[in-house]
């Protein structure tokens, strides 16, 4: 179809999110590069921390390949043994600590964090929730009433009562958020949209103690920081302190959709009576997401992509010195530029885009630039992408 013809469809048939969609036509994409017809980009936000293997990984496209000559869609979840599946949610048992042993696979973040409110409700009988401020959790109504930013949530009220917010690394208002008639608390280790700040070692074991202290089960939403993005293959190893529920999704499928939530079989285990079904999916955990998973996460350790990324961090905290930049923050390769001024930075970041860099912001951080590329990035192409920012600034 011709380029312009399907600009005009694509504004025309396909839901749109924004008045100004980006409406780049990628034909092809590989590594760190995604090429237009006419113009190369080097992808440097990996469809937000999605391509973290990077674009067609050929173990992960492999993978996929293979297990669609053998079997796609079965049955709904959890009535069939698939081997994707199994194997799996056995290799992500056996590089987290003891305790998350139980998967359960969805199709996206968001359906994770819908599914750990539930498991949190059935297993503690309580119904109130302590999330973050400026925390992103999805767009459903469950993860949109743990955030709380009134912009995304207004026009969609009612939303769950009975969920109050803290501000991250707040010490002083653990104890009193935290009740016992809290069921979870909902934390970004690394926060993703507020502009990838990372959280003090000290705030997280404090809700952890507090937690415990309460009986109310600790969830980690590691949807942007998992999978090796933050310097380790996960943040909780990073921090030391283990949640009760992980939340995985985003490069979680090597490019393919899916999520889960982790959690020890004793806990998981209440979905299963009174009622039967405590919850169901369709599609969750995909054969061939599943493979792609698998071969994705084979491919970061095998690579040792997650201890790699701290000496790429340190790399473009090298590189990005100028007095536009008033920080560099995050962990591993989710960084953020802070450049104060909202325009400016939106400025700069169209710049980039027309240079041939794609880079964006964040939605509660608009004065942020975002860099998450994929894991595989060398230092060659830190340079470069270094470079088109300082000469657009």
């Amino acid at each position: 179809m011709h380029h312009q013809a399907l600009h005009r469809l694509f504004l025309k048939h396909v839901g749109q999110t924004s008045s100004a969609p980006l409406a780049l036509q990628i034909e092809r994409a590989e590594g760190i590069y995604m090429y237009a017809k006419d113009k190369t980009y080097i992808d440097c936000i990996s469809g937000i921390s999605v391509s973290n293997v990077g674009h067609g990984n050929k173990q992960v496209v492999e993978a996929a390949k293979a297990q669609l000559d053998s079997y796609m869609h079965l049955m709904v979840y959890g009535e069939m043994v698939q081997a994707p599946q199994v194997e799996l949610a056995t290799k992500l048992a056996s590089v987290l600590p003891d305790s998350l042993n139980s998967v359960y696979f969805v199709n996206s973040g968001s359906e994770a964090i819908e599914g750990a409110m539930k498991l949190a409700k059935r297993v503690t009988g309580k119904h109130q929730f302590v999330a973050q401020y400026l925390a992103y959790h999805g767009g459903t109504h469950g993860a949109l009433s743990l955030m709380s930013d009134a912009y995304f949530s207004q026009k969609f009220v009612p939303l769950l009562p009975g969920v109050s917010f803290i501000h991250q690394n707040d010490l002083s208002a653990i104890e009193t958020a935290i009740t016992d008639a809290t069921a979870a608390v909902f934390i970004e280790p690394i926060m993703g949209e507020k502009g990838y700040v990372p959280s003090d070692i000290a705030y997280l074991k404090a809700i952890r103690k507090r937690c415990d202290e309460t009986c109310t089960l600790l969830v980690f939403d590691e949807i942007q920081s998992g999978y090796g993005r933050c310097g380790s293959l996960f943040a909780l190893e990073k921090y030391c302190v283990v949640p009760d529920i992980l939340i995985l999704a985003k490069g979680l499928g090597g490019g393919m959709p899916l999520g889960c939530f982790i959690a020890d079989k004793k806990i998981m285990d209440v979905f299963q009576d009174n009622p039967v079904l405590g919850h169901i999916n369709t599609f969750g955990g995909h054969p061939v997401s599943c493979a792609a998973s698998l071969a994705a996460l084979n491919f970061i350790i095998d690579h040792d992509l997650a201890e790699k990324a701290n000496a790429k961090e340190k790399e473009f905290r090298r590189l990005l010195v100028h007095p536009n930049i008033k920080e560099v923050t995050g962990t591993g390769l989710m960084l953020a530029i802070d450049l104060e001024d909202k325009i400016y930075c939106r400025q700069v970041i169209d710049k980039c885009v027309s240079a041939g860099l794609l880079i964006d912001w964040f939605l509660y951080s608009e004065n942020k630039i975002r860099l998450s590329p994929p894991l595989i990035i060398e230092n060659e192409a830190i340079e470069k992408i270094c470079g088109i920012i300082l000469e657009n600034l």
